[in-house]
């Protein structure tokens, strides 16, 4: 149990910078933890070429709704009419751009909207408020892509329920009255948030449907419907956090070997006498206090019984009340952030996910799309992909020896990821002077990041060394995705994914505008400070340019859509403008966050260093003293 114990050491000995890492998620991340921990130690997409991002675009919000009811769920009524298919607009098919939004009381949840839209008697849901517009989105488009579309999407505030109407989507008003921004994990509006999903589960229930609840932070990667009719007997079949693999193939998760928590961001309900008790108690539990975490409390639950299996072969077993039987979905498949960014698991085991939900992170919102972005599984308008001032990228240079050779410790694995960041450093600096988007290299750890301490990486994990780790491992992306002052800290920097230019959303017309650039040693053949390229499409560039040669060669090139240096090694020679310089220095430092966590020794995290480079002897060690522990500001 060292391991949720260490993580609130962490809590208490971190500096205001990281309340958002520990403080916030201490509520939640101490039960996790411990699950986590415990499962270590227990004993015992489909393809996007022809995808149209068009149906991002949104119409002004209409003007034209009525105040609604505070009682948006209606009570069960009898047995639900099924309409014809061609009755439903199909999803995303926008309505006419001269129709009126209908009243909001048209929207509330009832028996008789669930079974127009319930397939084979199940509806799949997820919820969430404006500030989750984007994720909402693509969830609902992977789930079309795959042909699925019994579904509906619950609303928090009216302003995402309109969007959502005139976009195509079937929705429901959950008369949440729910701020419209991104309200932070931990926070009590976050709470809020769990204890809606907790009412909606009782509130849908009783329909008499089958009930896919899902997180906005998930992606459908494959139809998980017929996996879930494989097991009709299993009342609720749920994710975990499990990071241990517990089964080798596409069976449930071997429930005597999950010691972690059980994720209640997808799972999956039959109407059942048993699950609606266990509702009713998960309800009564929240609403008795206000501190508990939802999946805490649905673990806890669920938890006072574990066993005995159900039957021999299938992966069910009895839990709750000895009555309720429970299958656990298997970890390499119905993927956690780790299972599937850290560990590939899915892809060492051959098999195909179904799911991919993006726990394990460490950016808040901004960490999780970037995530999905990085998987090339989040949809995003057309301007993100050909932006103003165009991109810039370039080929990393790792040597072998850093990435490959000698023991994965703290020592070879700061020394890999400090060569990384000497390389990013100087592709900001020459992004900012030529106003372009820098699209991010990939990003290679020998060392885990967790919460706790560890000794690299998790044991009994296929997390291999060295993997190529997400970018919220080592940057703090929801800083770099930040308005920073301008007057402090210069100019913003805006970044893309390392998948960015292989995305198949990509346009056509910003493959086909590049210019490679190749450094080079100044006089030697074709290597001249000039905008002459040597062949169409390739420039021969000096190594150790100056800001003023920068600026002055590309300024030539402004038409271009993507510059890809050859190297970083040795590209810039500095800033001359030193107000500039500084400005820049401040945002880099804000850039990088931290690695977590040594073991034995409270605090155990340690700060990357953007500018290492300059400190004689600078080595990998956690901070000794409470003055020690702040960022290298």
């Amino acid at each position: 149990m060292g391991g949720w114990r260490n993580a609130v050491q962490e809590a208490a000995a971190s500096k205001p910078l990281f309340v958002t890492i520990y403080a916030t998620v201490v509520v939640g991340i101490v039960a996790s933890s411990f699950y986590v921990f415990s499962a270590i130690y227990s004993p015992s997409a489909s393809t996007t070429q022809s995808i149209s991002t068009s149906w991002l675009s949104s119409p002004p919000l209409s003007q034209d709704v009525v105040s609604h009811s505070s009682n948006n769920v209606s009570q069960p009524t009898g047995k639900a009419s099924q309409p014809a298919s061609n009755q439903l607009r199909p999803i995303l098919e926008v309505p006419p751009s001269t129709s009126k939004m209908p009243p909001l009381e048209s929207f509330r949840l009832t028996k008789e909207l669930v079974g127009e839209r319930a397939k084979d008697n199940v509806i799949i849901v997820t919820f969430g408020n404006f500030a989750f517009m984007d994720f909402i989105l693509t969830w609902v488009k992977h789930l079309a892509d795959l042909g699925v579309s019994n579904f509906l999407v619950g609303a928090m505030d009216t302003k995402l329920l309109e969007a959502l109407y005139w976009k195509g989507v079937p929705v429901f008003d959950m008369g949440s009255h729910m701020s419209t921004i991104d309200v932070g994990w931990g926070s009590p509006t976050f709470h809020k948030m769990g204890r809606e999903k907790v009412l909606l589960i009782n509130a849908i229930l009783p329909f008499g449907y089958e009930l896919l609840m899902c997180d906005t932070d998930m992606v459908w990667l494959k139809n998980p419907l017929p996996y879930l009719a494989r097991y009709p007997d299993a009342d609720i079949l749920t994710s975990s956090d499990q990071v241990v693999p517990t089964v080798v193939d596409d069976r449930l998760a071997d429930w005597k070997q999950v010691g972690a928590a059980y994720n209640i961001g997808i799972f999956h309900w039959r109407p059942t006498e048993p699950t609606i008790k266990l509702a009713k108690e998960w309800k009564d539990m929240l609403v008795s206090d206000d501190k508990i975490w939802d999946q805490n409390g649905f673990n806890e639950l669920v938890r006072k019984q574990t066993g005995p299996a159900v039957d021999d072969d299938s992966g069910i077993f009895y839990a709750f009340d000895g009555n309720l039987k429970l299958g656990i979905l298997p970890e390499s498949i119905f993927c956690s952030g780790h299972t599937y960014f850290v560990q590939a698991m899915y892809e060492q085991l051959r098999l195909e996910p179904y799911a991919l939900h993006t726990t394990f992170q460490y950016g808040g919102t901004e960490g999780k799309r970037h995530r999905l972005r990085e998987a090339m599984v989040f949809y995003d308008p057309p301007e993100y992909y050909d932006t103003p001032g165009g991109f810039l990228s370039f080929k990393p240079s790792i040597p072998k020896n850093l990435l490959l050779d000698g023991e994965h410790n703290l020592e070879s694995h700061f020394a890999l990821i400090n060569y990384q960041i000497k390389q990013i450093r100087s592709a900001f600096a020459i992004a900012s002077l030529l106003n372009r988007t820098l699209v991010m290299p990939p990003l290679w750890c020998r060392l885990d990041r967790l919460w706790f301490s560890h000794p690299g990486v998790l044991e009994g994990s296929m997390t291999r060394q060295p993997f190529l780790c997400p970018l919220d491992h080592v940057f703090e992306v929801n800083v770099m995705l930040k308005d920073l002052p301008e007057e402090e800290f210069g100019s913003a920097i805006s970044i893309r994914e390392y998948s960015f230019l292989n995305n198949p959303l990509l346009p056509q017309q910003v493959k086909d505008s590049r210019l490679d650039v190749q450094l080079c040693q100044e006089g030697t053949e074709d290597c001249h400070a000039s905008s002459n390229t040597s062949r169409p499409g390739l420039l021969r560039f000096p190594k150790n340019s100056t800001e003023e040669t920068f600026k002055t060669v590309f300024s030539s090139f402004k038409d271009v859509k993507v510059i890809q240096f050859s190297s970083m090694q040795n590209a810039f020679l500095g800033f001359t403008d030193k107000a500039r310089e500084e400005k820049f220095r401040k945002r880099m430092k804000r850039y990088v966050g931290i690695w977590c966590c040594v073991e034995n020794h409270t605090p155990g995290h340690i700060y990357y260093d953007m500018y290492w480079d300059e400190k004689p002897g600078w080595k990998p060690a956690p901070p000794e003293t409470p003055e020690e522990d702040h960022p290298p500001f």
